[in-house]
């Protein structure tokens, strides 16, 4: 099928260029507003899903991928966010390959790449949007509004909206499902016959390989699957040429018969009933390999869906669909995360909030009435095509079929924005069709916009080059957001400046009373500034408000053992390790616990199960030597020792210990071997040197001891007994020299 130029487009204030200088053109765009984001750090999410997911090193197995989620969790676990995306996890593992290990410039560089090439394909998507669907004697597509179509791929390839999907590299996931969505709706045109004047063909194996792709989208993000329902309403409304408005006054008024043969004879309800099938068998999939329930997510996440009231529910769910669409509008406010009181709750109707759920209503009733009574069958398409692709792809996120586990995420509006450039690039062809006489007017218009794109994306892209530029960047946009404090609070403790960062942790806390990661994070640094006390009440109310806190459980105990009451702490390490058998560091700190009370056997009972959780586990090795040694069990230290360093044969700390244990052994080149190759890892280590002098002490090698009493006492001055013994081999040498004739 095939129609005529699209009336409006020759007046948009652009040029008409050729197919590829079209799409390279969009691509540079894209490029432009994005490229100083490639250097960029692993920043938020970025750490659980690349730095710490470990599905992304070579040395796990790849089937992996397929049983964990998208952050490394098996999907059984009750803590999966069931955000399965093996197909996205896949791509990050490659880019670890080819990097040889975590650089994020290779991430970076591949997801500006990827939104290059989504925004070059989206003026195919758009072409056939606006001006149906035809193809030329090779078999490309046709495009009857070129104009129309490049600009609303510009202003897809510069909206600001998309800095999150591009320049945070978990928005890869955004990126590959909407490629794949692309394809999957390039590939279901394809199986229309081409230049064909009949409708009543296509080809099934283009269908079957469209819904292929759309299980590509779907392995890539599970907004994937909305592919279907733009598939379908274009089949609808441009293959089979269906005035939806027509045939609901049909159907509703009963005033003319509804002949269904002839979509049957046109295959549309073949289609319908094969995309209908194969996304039913696609959820089918995916909720049991989600482990047929959904993730648990909490009031924090999303206030508005545990709200008791369902007129408040629904009031809430309305006004973040009216923030989502002005963050399509303006999207000068942008915000990194919007929970925990960034948008707080609509409780009464005297709200003056409740102005933009009218305001969107009265504009989404207003398209919808042009979309579906337009005379003109040109603009009704158009139009109704445009809210297809803007309302579909958002429909996971709107709360509708189950609770989502976010207020507002910009990211997934990746796929949304395409309907809303596409409307836009429309009323402005529109304008400059209706109002030719203003057009230079409107071209500066257009560029202004485009300019002010280009410089968001930039100046936004250069946010999310840190975590540090990224989360202060957000308290001007969400003061409320006890997660905005907090994400600083923990970065700035990160950086070791502890004590501006007890500031935003206490503010995170004010402003949310039952935050307990900050809660644990601001007990932790009270902690190591010995303020005992407190430090204890927070870590005590954390576990209150949440009994499975495991860490904050460990936390507590170390800081009930700094305050002597061991019989308590004892009882919190025991609860941390209730809840997360697997927890070593707690074993460690059990043991140092029972290594205080003089429990010999308990301290080394628990050390050894630090290190069979954890092999690497270098301090609970260190202090199982130590332990052995100084409670006369050197034959013992010894093994241990040797154990630890095949298990970690570079640790400095371990080699030091058993050292000094084979010194005590009289086995002085075994320990002279270890003490050297110590100081050849860490030369500065005063303790070292200072231990390898008494070794040459015992052993009667005193210019070596001497060498390195000297060497130790240079690196620290006030170790404790290395003067001593320095002075006692001077008096030595001293009585040598005397007694030498």
């Amino acid at each position: 099928m095939a129609l005529t130029e699209v009336y409006w487009d020759h007046h948009i204030p652009l040029p008409k260029l050729a197919p590829v200088q079209a799409k390279v053109t969009v691509a540079l765009v894209a490029l432009l507003c994005f490229i100083n984001s490639y250097d960029g750090e692993f920043v938020f999410d970025d750490s659980e899903a690349i730095v710490n997911n470990k599905d992304l090193r070579p040395a796990t197995p790849l089937n992996n991928i397929w049983s964990n989620d998208f952050w490394g969790t098996n999907l059984s676990s009750n803590s999966s966010h069931k955000s399965y995306r093996p197909l996205t996890v896949l791509t990050f593992r490659l880019n670890y390959l080819v990097a040889g290990g975590l650089h994020p410039v290779g991430f970076h560089v591949l997801n500006i790449i990827l939104h290059a090439v989504i925004s070059a394909l989206m003026i195919d998507v758009f072409a056939i949007l606006i001006g149906g669907l035809a193809y030329d004697e090779k078999g490309r597509i046709l495009n009857h509004a070129p104009k129309t179509s490049l600009l609303a791929a510009v202003f897809f390839a510069a909206h600001p909206v998309h800095t999150e999907s591009v320049a945070g590299i978990v928005g890869r996931a955004d990126l590959l499902c909407a490629l794949f969505f692309q394809l999957s709706f390039l590939t279901y045109c394809k199986a229309f016959n081409k230049g064909s004047d009949r409708d009543d063909r296509f080809s099934l194996q283009w269908v079957v390989v469209s819904l292929l792709l759309c299980a590509a989208a779907m392995l890539c993000k599970e907004q994937g699957i909305t592919v279907l329902g733009v598939n379908a309403a274009f089949d609808v409304l441009l293959i089979c040429n269906v005035n939806v408005y027509e045939l609901s006054q049909r159907l509703l008024l009963r005033k003319k018969s509804f002949d269904v043969s002839e979509l049957v004879r046109m295959g549309l309800l073949t289609r319908l009933g094969l995309m209908g099938l194969g996304g039913l068998l696609m959820l089918y999939a995916r909720w049991r390999i989600m482990g047929t329930g959904p993730p648990a997510f909490t009031e924090v996440d999303n206030p508005a869906s545990f709200a008791e009231n369902i007129i408040l529910r629904i009031v809430n769910y309305n006004y973040y669909y009216s923030l989502n669409a002005w963050l399509l509008l303006c999207p000068w406010w942008l915000c990194f995360d919007w929970s925990m009181g960034c948008v707080p709750l609509i409780k009464s109707a005297t709200d003056w909030r409740m102005v933009w759920l009218l305001l969107l209503w009265c504009i989404l009733v207003g398209l919808i009435s042009q979309a579906l009574c337009s005379q003109d069958s040109q603009r009704r398409r158009t139009l109704t095509l445009g809210l297809v692709l803007l309302v579909v792809p958002f429909l996971p996120a709107c709360n509708i079929f189950f609770r989502v586990g976010f207020v507002i995420a910009e990211r997934v509006l990746y796929l949304s924005s395409a309907g809303y450039c596409l409307l836009l690039a429309y009323s402005l062809g529109h304008c400059c069709c209706r109002w030719s006489k203003y057009r230079k007017l409107l071209c500066v218009m257009v560029l202004a916009l485009l300019c002010v794109y280009v410089v968001r994306c930039a100046l936004r892209s250069h946010q999310w080059r840190s975590e540090q530029s990224l989360f202060t960047s957000a308290l001007s946009v969400c003061p409320l957001n006890a997660k905005v404090h907090y994400n600083v609070g923990k970065n700035l403790a990160d950086r070791g400046n502890t004590t501006a960062a007890i500031t935003y942790y206490r503010e995170a806390v004010r402003l949310h009373p039952t935050y307990v990661h900050a809660m644990n994070n601001l007990g932790n640094i009270l902690k190591e500034k010995n303020e005992l006390v407190e430090a204890e009440q927070l870590l005590s109310k954390a576990v209150s408000i949440q009994p499975d806190f495991a860490a904050a459980w460990m936390n507590l105990g170390i800081v009930q053992n700094s305050l002597q009451k061991f019989e308590e702490a004892e009882k919190s390490y025991w609860n941390a390790i209730r809840f997360r058998r697997k927890y070593p560091d707690c074993y460690y700190n059990l043991g140092r616990l029972y290594a205080d009370q003089n429990r010999h056997l308990d301290a080394l009972n628990a050390w050894r199960n630090a290190t069979v959780l954890k092999p690497d586990h270098s301090l609970a090795w260190n202090n199982m030597v130590i332990l052995l040694d100084n409670t006369g069990n050197l034959g013992q230290a010894e093994l241990i020792g040797r154990e630890a360093l095949r298990v970690l044969p570079n640790d400095h700390t371990i080699m030091f210990s058993l050292a000094n244990v084979l010194g005590k052994l009289q086995k002085y080149e075994e320990s002279e071997g270890f003490f050297l190759h110590a100081l050849r890892i860490n030369p500065n280590a005063a303790s070292c040197h200072g231990n390898l002098a008494v070794l040459y002490h015992r052993w009667g090698k005193l210019e070596l001891a001497k060498k390195h009493y000297e060497l130790s006492l240079k690196l620290d001055p006030e170790a404790p007994g290395t003067r001593d013994n320095y002075n006692m081999l001077r008096r030595k040498l001293d009585q040598l020299k005397r007694s030498t004739p």
